[in-house]
Parts: structure tokens; sequence; C-alpha cells
């Protein structure tokens, strides 16, 4: 199956998603911070046979609005709303990869009742962070800019799958692969997450739950041990030999978890 681009309009703001059609129950999927929905690609057309499955370019990344305004949490997640309504999606399962993961999670703490179940991959609710801002800006800033060609992007970010899934979200002009997002843009999306953590909403979710874990990953086994602490009923898996990029880095892992899930769920 292949995908087509749906974009939607919320308050002047470009979301654009890669719809794999379908008729199953829905599953919509929200990639991480400086990510693109083209990252799912070979999960979604393994799923879309069975589920309706909807990958979004959030704004500020990939198709999407480059330089929206309002970056705060709330906008990300009332655009993730603003796609069931207008996709006509009925109670999905919602899959967020890290910032992706963090903004499904803030979705279905605030619209209980509107989400299925819940896949956080390599996301939870902990914080404050205060020097992530620094951190991911001086990531951001070791980037060439630009790549001088799509393969040195590919070797850049580690080869492999990894490697091909970010130079995925470069775009070609002007005799080299630039990214499609703004540095400044990306830096303050994250000024929330640095600034306080979200228990609170976490213990509001209601919907049934999976945590999906790098062996390796960024998520602190605190606050994965307080996850389970204050809502018991979580489901988590560890993924041997992974980091940060799940998704990426152990894709048949993550197809299989995913598949196992979805059965309970649906």
């Amino acid at each position: 199956m292949s995908w087509s681009e749906v974009v939607l309009n919320r308050e002047g703001v470009r979301v654009s998603c890669r719809d794999w059609g379908g008729a199953g129950v829905p599953v919509v999927l929200l990639h991480g911070l400086a990510g693109h929905a083209g990252e799912w690609d070979a999960l979604a057309r393994d799923l879309s046979p069975r589920y309706r499955v909807v990958a979004v370019d959030q704004r500020g990344h990939g198709a999407g609005e480059r330089r929206p305004q309002d970056v705060s949490r709330a906008a990300y997640v009332a655009d993730t709303v603003a796609v069931l309504e207008q996709l006509g999606l009925r109670r999905p399962v919602l899959v967020g990869q890290s910032l992706g993961g963090h903004t499904a999670m803030l979705a279905a703490a605030a619209h209980p009742g509107l989400f299925r179940a819940l896949v956080l991959i390599e996301a939870g609710p902990g914080g404050p962070n205060r020097k992530v801002q620094a951190e991911i800006g001086g990531w951001l800033d070791s980037w060439p800019r630009p790549f001088p060609t799509r393969a040195a992007a590919v070797e850049f970010f580690g080869g492999g799958s990894v490697g091909e899934g970010w130079a995925g979200g470069l775009v070609e002009r002007d005799g080299g692969w630039w990214p499609r997002f703004d540095r400044a843009v990306m830096v303050a999306s994250l000024a929330e997450v640095a600034q306080r953590s979200f228990w609170d909403e976490w213990l509001t979710v209601a919907c049934p739950s999976l945590a999906v874990l790098g062996q390796h990953g960024i998520v602190p086994a605190g606050d994965i041990a307080e996850m389970f602490r204050r809502r018991p009923g979580t489901v988590a898996v560890s993924v041997p030999g992974a980091g940060h990029d799940v998704h990426l880095e152990r894709p048949d892992v993550l197809r299989h978890v995913l598949r196992t899930f979805l059965e309970d769920v649906t």
C-alpha cells in the first residue's frame, strides 16, 4: 500500500499527514523532535492492511508549518485532536516517540475517552530538565548545513536504518541537503519540558497504555518505576540493543510488540 498526503489547517497552521488508508481501527503516529512522518513508513506499511494508519508531520516539522508562532505543548495536542476530527478517526490508538510520545500522553490526559489506547516509545512524564534546550540546540548546531550529499547525511546520523530515517527528513536544494525545520522552533518547543514535569497528566490518562523503552534509551529508570507505581496497569517492554530511536533501530521488534498490543486493545 502507499500513502496520500492530507493537509489540514488549524488556526492558520499547516499540519500535513501521510494517510495510508484502510478501514480498520485507526492508528495515529507522532514523530519526535526534529523528526518527520516518513520515519514511520515501514511500520505504517506493515500495519495498514489491517488498520487505518495516519502519520502526522507536526507543526514545525517535515511538511508541516515551518515557523508556527505557537509551539506550546497545548498547540501540539490541539493539532493532534484536529487530525482526528477532520479525518474522522474515531477512538484511535495513539502512538508517539520521544516528544511525539509526550504529545500523545498529554492528548490522552486532556481528552479522556477520545483514544482507545496509548503507546509511548521512549517517552514519559518526567522532568524538569533545565539543560534540555541547550543540549538539543548544541546537537542541532553540530549538523552540517547543508549536508553535501544524502549519503553523507546517512553516515552522519549513524548509517543503517537510523541514518536513513533521519536523512529522510532532509530536503535537497541549492546543491545540498537541508533540514526541514528551524533550529529556534525546535529549541522553543522544549520550553515547558525544561521547566516542569507532567506526572499529574500521566495519572489522568485512563486508556490502556504501553511503554516501549530502549535498553540504552534516555528515560531514567526511576521515571519508569514511578510510571508503574502511579498507573500499575501500564504494560512495558524493553527492547534489547536499542537506544532512543527504537522505531528505527529495531523496527522488527517494534512491529511485533505493536501488533500484539493492538490485538489486545482492538
